[in-house]
Formats: structure tokens, sequence, C-alpha cells
């Protein structure tokens, strides 16, 4: 669903769904003067009133065009967000949408966003027609085909996950026609699965991405409850739980990651939960009360998540970690103290240089106490595990696919495996990463996966595309919002702001190049140097000399 353009005094855009047919009926639309020409500058967006609605209005190369004015995924309201080429990056979470069809081009999210027309009459008014039912809705889903009778070729999916419900998805959008098989291990939709650590008591309904009605409606088939067991490239097989055998044309796999749990005695004892699936978090919110102690292995993402969710919930929190400070590996000393301050002030005690060497029984089976590696004894109701994961890809041993020693699957920049039909995205994928010259990385993160399901779906129906992404993370802790774009390791950081007090922009250089970055309270900077990225450019220490933030200016 693209945008029609013809020329006034200035170029306009339209969109072919703004443009009534027979079938539409007048009373569906509206159409009025939102500003002038003048009232919006080169590289600029604003929103604006129409029918008592907003419009996100932008001008960019001399064109003007007007959309929905919220990100699809969480209602971040993109006229803060990161203006790029050809595209608006959302500044919390990193989607992107074409400014010229609205169309999502990066991810988190499914839907794209309503492109309005737009006409600028003699006199410099900008009017915009929309469809009421787009302004009240601020999303359009792309038109998908449905299964013809006369294609004979099965598409699977192995993985119920981000990456796969994109896939699914993008293959009817682009065309495909024949069987969409998509073979889930959990016995629910795919769903927005960072809820599990970051706000546990989430309702699995309200989470999926869409409904059954959906799936059937566009001929796509869910295998709930379902995992595959084994596949066999030679006779384009897969071995299912439920005994029965799925053959294929073409298979997608995303099967994502298994979080571990610490190898020590106990591990095996109840109330000793990990954080992947909607299940672990209905297993483990329920029980949250203000008698429990809850103690926390592994000081990163999920466990610190973990951590922020239960503090004010139950008796106590402590925190467990290798370093001295929460997240340093990935963001430093001074970053991970400030965030370790943060904690402490809101009651998590946190135990660092130290491991979990024992698990205790209570007597029943369940976790009463865990034995560090200095010796000291934690009473403990529930142990939450943040400590890293390992591959859902044990079943693929012997198919024949080439997988790294970690349990990876290699893949091109199409995403394809040495066996030409088949594909793999998402935290499995051994792929490579744009921003980061290429080179081939397994980065395990919720937008990527989605990235990697749209592209491996255009791939797969034979539009030849590559990846070409930046990766991009978030997290929030006690309100407050931390983004992460780019990867690679470090050498140095340069910091703007002030990071003792959480308002800060950090830089992560490898040698001279800006590999990296992070940010709290500072947003869209994040995003902008997503979009540098994703546009072909870097940063360097140079470019920081003087002013940290002066490269900003001159997106």
């Amino acid at each position: 669903m693209g945008c029609n353009s013809s020329k006034s005094k200035l170029d306009i855009t339209s969109t072919t769904d703004a443009v009534p047919t027979k079938n539409d009926l007048e009373d569906d639309f509206v159409e009025d003067v939102v500003c002038t020409v003048k009232d919006i500058n080169e590289n600029e967006m604003k929103t604006f009133e129409l029918d008592e609605e907003k419009v996100l209005v932008v001008k960019q190369n001399g064109v003007i065009t007007a959309m929905g004015t919220k990100c699809i995924h969480y209602g971040a309201p993109l006229v803060n967000g990161a203006l790029g080429e050809g595209r608006v990056r959302c500044q919390w979470h990193g989607a992107c949408f074409n400014l010229a069809t609205g169309d999502i081009e990066d991810f988190p999210g499914l839907d794209s966003l309503p492109c309005y027309k737009v006409t600028i009459e003699d006199n410099g008014n900008v009017k915009v027609r929309a469809r009421k039912i787009d302004l009240q809705t601020n999303k359009r889903m792309k038109p998908m085909v449905k299964k013809l009778a006369s294609v004979n070729e099965r598409y699977v999916i192995i993985g119920g996950g981000p990456s796969g419900a994109v896939t699914v998805e993008t293959l009817r959008q682009e065309g495909f026609s024949g069987e969409v098989v998509m073979v889930c291990k959990e016995n629910h939709l795919p769903y927005d699965r960072v809820k599990v650590s970051k706000q546990m008591d989430f309702e699995i309904s309200k989470a999926e991405f869409r409904d059954d009605k959906f799936y059937k409606d566009n001929d796509i088939e869910v295998l709930k409850g379902v995992a595959a067991e084994a596949v066999d490239t030679k006779t384009n097989t897969i071995s299912l739980s439920n005994g029965k055998t799925l053959q294929y044309d073409k298979l997608y796999i995303a099967t994502g990651c298994n979080p571990r749990k610490p190898d020590v005695p106990g591990k095996e004892l109840k109330n000793v939960c990990v954080l992947k699936d909607y299940d672990d978090s209905a297993y483990a919110y329920p029980q949250l009360n203000k008698d429990l102690e809850v103690v926390v292995i592994g000081s990163s993402f999920i466990g610190m998540e973990a951590a922020n969710f239960c503090v004010d919930k139950v008796k106590s929190v402590t925190v467990i970690g290798r370093g001295a400070v929460p997240f340093r590996t990935i963001w430093g000393q001074r970053i991970g103290a400030a965030i370790l301050a943060l904690f402490e002030k809101k009651g998590v005690k946190y135990i660092p240089n130290n491991v979990i060497k024992k698990i205790n029984d209570n007597g029943e089976g369940f976790v009463s106490s865990v034995e560090l590696s200095d010796g000291q004894i934690l009473k403990c109701d529930i142990l939450f595990c943040g400590i890293g994961s390992t591959y859902f890809t044990d079943f693929l041993k012997g198919s024949g696919l080439n997988m790294q020693p970690d349990g990876t699957i290699e893949t091109n920049e199409y995403l394809q495996t040495n066996i030409p039909n088949v594909y793999a995205g998402g935290d499995i994928a051994y792929a490579p990463v744009w921003s980061y010259n290429n080179r081939k990385v397994a980065i395990g993160h919720y937008p990527l996966a989605q990235y990697h399901g749209r592209m491996a779906a255009l791939n797969m129906v034979g539009k030849t595309t590559p990846i070409k992404t930046v990766p991009y993370f978030w997290t929030m802790l006690f309100g407050k919002g931390f983004r992460y774009a780019g990867h690679g390791s470090f050498d140095d950081i340069i910091y703007a702001g002030d990071v003792e007090n959480l308002k800060f922009m950090a830089f992560f250089l490898k040698d001279d190049e800006v590999v990296s970055t992070t940010s709290c309270g500072m947003d869209p900077y994040v995003s902008l140097f997503a979009e540098k990225l994703a546009q072909g450019k870097k940063l360097y220490r140079n470019d920081l000399k003087d002013d940290p933030m002066a490269w900003t200016k001159m997106m």
C-alpha cells in the first residue's frame, strides 16, 4: 500500500489507502488544511490536528508527507523520534517507518502506519485527506494473499516467537499463496515476549500479537504445543513431537534460546526459575508476597529486570553478580555503578564478585537457601536465574546444517544456510551484522529477530534482499529507559551528560570508531546513531572531540 505522487508548487505524496473507490463512502474520509508550507522547515517533523485527531507532517527533500503519529509498538510519539533518510525511527525502541508509505522497515512491531494524501494548494496551504478509521487506530495492516489450491508448495517456520510471527505474515504480504505452517513449541500464539521479565503479571491474551481468527483468515496453519524434534534436509522433512512428519519445500528456523540454570547441586529444585516464556512468569508471579525472600543470580538484563519487578512486592531482593557492578561487561564500570546506586536506593541488595555454589532443599523439593562461593548462605524462597542461555538447536544435529560450536546456525547475508532451501534467523542465527562491517555474530535482540523474520520471508519468495540493520536494545529500570544501538567490543568510552544522575549518552569506541552507544534520559540520540549507521555512515573519535553531541545537529 504505497503512496502516489503528483506536483503542485511543492512535490506532494498521497496514499492509495486514502483515495476513495466506488465502494467507499465520502463520510469515511476527512480532508482539511492542517498547516501551511511555511509552518514546517526542511527535515522537520510536526504534528497537526485533523478532525480532532493528530497527523504527523514531515518535510524532507522538499516533499511534504503525512502519516500516523504514534509508533505501533508501544505508542511513542514519533514527532520526538529520529528522522532518517526517507524514514522516521522510534526514539523508544528503534522501529522504523517509511515516510512515503508508512510501511514498517525495522522493528519491533507488526503493523505499518497509515499514510495520508497531501495536497499543496496554490496559496501554500497543506491539505491532508485521511480515512477516519486510520486516524483513530493509527495503524495499518498490509494486505495478504490467501492460499491457492493450484500452488503446491509448503513453507514451514519452526518457532512461534517474534521472528516466526513476522515471517508468516510477510510471506502472505509478499504474495506467497502456498501452504504456510508455523510450528510453535508453546501452547500460545506468538506474543510480546519481552514482558516475561519486565512485567511478569501480564495477560497472555492481551500480549499475543494476533488471535486464532487472524491466522485462520489468512490461511496460516499454527501448530501450538508442538516441537520439532529432527530435520532431514535430504528428504525435506521435519519430525514433530506429536509423532507426525511434516514435509517442506522451504524452511525457516527461529527457535531462540534456552535459559541456563547454574550448574550446581540443587538446580532442579522447585522455585529455581528462568524467565523465558509466559509459563515461567505465570508460575512465578502468583507466589510473590511480602514474606518472600528473592535471590537473583546474574546482573545483566534479565536478572536486573526481575529484581526491578519484584522488589516492591516481596520482603527482600538480593542480586548475586560476578562483577563489581551490574552491566559492567556491556556498559562499563561507571554506568554500572550508577545503575547499582539506583537499585540500592530502591531497596535491592547487591552482592558482587560472587557465584552460587549450592542450592539447598527445604525437604519438600523447594529451594530454601543458596550458598555462595565465598561461603555466605542466603535464605531464598525463589531463585531467578539470569546467567545466559544456550540455543534450541540440538534437534538439528545431524541435519547437515553448518552449526557453530555453541549451537548457532551459520547463514549468509540472505539468512540462507548452507542448505539452499533452509533459512535461519533470530537468536540462533550466526549472521552478518551490517553495522559491524558485516562480520558474523549471533545477537539475541528482540527487534533483530523480527527483522530477520521479514528478510527471510522476502528471500524465501525470491525477492532477494540482503539483511541490513543495526542491533537495537532497550530496558526499563525503575522508570529509567536505557537504549542501546550498535555492536562490537570496545576499548574506550566517551560520555556526554550526567552519568551518575542517569541523564547521559555514552559512546563505545574500538580504536577510534564508535561501535555502539547507549543513553538514559536523552532520547532520541541512540535512535539517531542507529540511523547514521543504517545509512552506511560512521562516527569517530574526532567527531566527539570538541562536543560529543555536535554530530546530532548534522543529521
